[in-house]
């Protein structure tokens, strides 16, 4: 059975949280999850490429050292060292790491200060009130340790999510699989990952066949297929990869897209559209629409709809929250699309923690189809990526300008992303950044500050004329970092009142700004960037998991900066 890359990746995460509780060097660490990243986003499985024999060393980020571990973990599942850190370490000090707030260093200041070794000792320190007394916590962090327990409880009782782009490497193939077998005429993923949630509890898909297909006992001998929980003639359930559990069905074609319409969901959708169904005298479910005995619709979702005098609604709306009414007042938003993006406001190079050159960035995003990139790299208060000052992002414009010179149809942007320092001012002179076409400001340390003066520190950057768009707002990360506490409102209305705009970061492991404060800054007019936050080429990509969640709130095109060209985007941004 193949490894998946998103394991090499989990595998090499692993280690770097470990070797940082270890008190490891922090260039050795960030090696290991900069290899992660670069595995995570290759475009071709790694496997594959070392059953060609291919030489892993020429991958981006990827040294003689490293591709031989990679290679290791092709080939066993396993790192050793890996697995030696683990025996010198207390178990439970990985789970502790996985908790939302804390991560691998605070999980280190808990090891050596208090000894806390697994979740119990944690829940008993925090109860005891020790934890508030630790450099760099204090009591709303212990509160938020509790209630982090608490959930992860709850949680414990049912499945894990995953992140989105973690199923898509999961479902992809396999949906390519089960669309080539004999007698299939339509495959489909619904559920969450069709509704393009940020994470995935796990996959239901629908298939038509003709009489006789193969396509259970295909799908239940799947090469991925860790465990086969049933199989039977039109219904099997396995257990993939992480634990996604997936559930094959197979409908009639006359009943597909009512199919789709139930299992696509949400519930709280769904039902409000039977309840509808109800006042018309209609039995709606996965089977079709019925008046009585008679089926009168199914075969399409459009059917599905029309019956209860609705339009399509896109799936990535259909969560009840106000579209059902939009679609009886023929407002639905026309959704933004893929096809919209003109160009990336956020990309990084090599000249900080990026692994590819400006050049290689420009041509990648013009294969794109993109007319501008804008290359914004960190700024020196990021001493660990390298960031750049006043002389070495001088030395940047200038090369970008003969860059452009060579460019015909494609224009490279001159960007920074500055840090925002804890009273608001930034790491850069203005001097220096008002020569720019554009800067993104982000928030990068100091995230327990109380929501007030989070608020505050960063409508103080928006002071700041030239700043442009608010990168990553909520610094929050899937799985791994709630979102700093910040008051979202006044953040969204000093950004219009200034002439700022908010980024939505299209990296899934971010994906901030969520679905909501989507829907809030378009319901207040102001513009988002969707933006990819690349380090290297293939991040770029990254772009399609941003759209998925601008669609889920509500944005179109007109109120995303980016889908506009650099002509009209450049007066918009003028503060």
């Amino acid at each position: 059975m193949p490894i998946h890359n998103a394991e090499i990746a989990e595998i090499f995460n692993q280690y770097a949280d470990l070797l940082e509780v270890q008190g490891a060097n922090q260039y050795r660490v960030r090696a290991y999850r900069n290899a992660a990243r670069s595995i995570a986003n290759l475009p071709q499985s790694a496997s594959e490429l070392l059953k060609q024999g291919k030489d892993l060393d020429e991958l981006p980020g990827i040294g003689k050292d490293l591709a031989g571990k990679v290679a290791e973990i092709i080939k066993t599942g396993k790192l050793s060292p890996l697995e030696e850190l683990k025996q010198e370490l207390p178990g439970g000090l990985v789970q502790i790491m996985k908790l939302e707030g804390l991560g691998p260093k605070r999980a280190a200041v808990l090891y050596q200060k208090l000894g806390i070794t697994s979740a119990a000792e944690l829940k008993k320190a925090a109860e005891e009130q020790k934890i508030r007394e630790l450099p760099g916590f204090a009591a709303r962090t212990e509160e938020a340790i509790l209630a982090e327990l608490g959930r992860k409880g709850k949680e414990a009782e049912g499945k894990e999510r995953l992140k989105l782009s973690v199923v898509e490497e999961l479902a992809s193939p396999l949906l390519d699989y089960l669309r080539k077998v004999k007698g299939v005429k339509q495959v489909e993923a619904a559920g969450s990952y069709r509704r393009g949630m940020e994470t995935v509890g796990d996959l239901d898909i629908l298939a038509t066949h003709t009489e006789g297909s193969d396509i259970m006992e295909r799908f239940v001998n799947y090469e991925d297929v860790e465990r086969v929980i049933a199989k039977g003639k039109t219904k099997s359930t396995v257990v993939l990869r992480f634990g996604l559990q997936v559930d094959l069905r197979g409908v009639p074609e006359e009943s597909y897209g009512s199919a789709l319409h139930y299992f696509t969901g949400s519930k709280a959708h769904n039902v409000a559209i039977r309840q509808m169904g109800v006042k018309r005298k209609l039995k709606i479910n996965e089977y079709g629409v019925f008046r009585g005995e008679k089926r009168i619709a199914g075969r399409t979702e459009g059917e599905v709809y029309k019956q209860v005098g609705l339009p399509y609604i896109e799936p990535e709306l259909r969560e009840n929250r106000g579209e059902i009414q939009a679609a009886q007042e023929n407002k639905l938003p026309k959704l933004v699309t893929l096809e919209d993006i003109r160009g990336d406001l956020h990309a990084h190079t090599k000249a900080t923690e990026g692994k590819a050159s400006l050049e290689q960035m420009a041509e990648a995003a013009r294969e794109k189809g993109y007319q501008y990139l804008a290359i914004t790299d960190h700024s020196k208060h990021l001493s660990m990526t390298h960031g750049l000052d006043e002389k070495r992002l001088a030395e940047q414009m200038e090369e970008i300008d003969r860059l452009n010179e060579k460019l015909n149809d494609f224009l490279v942007l001159k960007g920074i992303e500055v840090d925002v320092m804890e009273d608001g001012s930034l790491d850069l002179p203005d001097d220096v950044l008002e020569k720019l076409d554009l800067v993104i400001f982000a928030v990068h340390s100091h995230f327990d500050l109380p929501a007030d003066e989070q608020t505050e520190r960063i409508i103080r950057a928006m002071d700041n004329p030239n700043c442009t768009i608010l990168a990553h707002p909520t610094a929050r990360q899937i799985g791994k970092r709630p979102g700093y506490d910040v008051d979202m409102g006044r953040l969204m209305d000093a950004a219009l009142e200034r002439g700022c705009s908010l980024e939505l970061n299209a990296q899934p492991d971010r994906l901030d700004l969520d679905d909501v404060y989507c829907k809030m800054a378009k319901d207040r007019g102001l513009k988002v960037a969707i933006s990819t936050d690349a380090h290297d080429t293939e991040e770029l990509k990254f772009i399609r998991f941003g759209v998925y969640q601008a669609r889920r709130g509500w944005l179109e095109l007109e109120d995303v900066l980016n889908t506009r060209s650099w002509s009209d985007l450049k007066e918009l941004i003028k503060r």
